[in-house]
């Protein structure tokens, strides 16, 4: 089992910036890939970006050049730098991860088999 606790959500004004961590604990050597997820209300829940063990990362369009996901071996925790925000990025954000390769993409909710309880992120204009 894995657990995950992020933290680091809040209000912040439009053009700004936050940085999300996901600490993890337990069975964690077996994890072959991280992810941010975000699900604003009344939409399905959406991949922001994904860290692969060897260090590939994947972003959604929206975010491209504006946020960056990075992790810390030796601290356990995967971060998500979220930059330049705009309202349209207000949501819950979850972390996510991936035990072993499976039939979903890096897309895909399915995909993952462990989950954060979610921060709120909440961006004025």
């Amino acid at each position: 089992q894995v657990q995950l606790v992020e933290s680091g959500g809040g209000l912040v004004q439009a053009g700004g910036s936050l940085r999300l961590s996901c600490a993890a604990s337990g069975s964690i050597a077996d994890i072959n890939a991280w992810a941010w997820f975000r699900q604003a209300p009344g939409t399905l829940r959406e991949l922001v970006a994904v860290i692969l063990s060897g260090g590939y990362t994947n972003y959604v369009d929206s975010v491209k050049g504006r946020f960056t996901i990075s992790r810390d071996n030796a601290k356990n925790t995967v971060y998500l730098q979220m930059d330049s925000l705009k309202p349209e990025d207000t949501a819950v954000y979850y972390c996510a991860a991936r035990s072993a390769p499976n039939v979903y993409s890096d897309y895909e909710v399915e995909g993952y088999d462990y989950w954060g309880q979610g921060t709120q992120v909440t961006v004025s204009s």
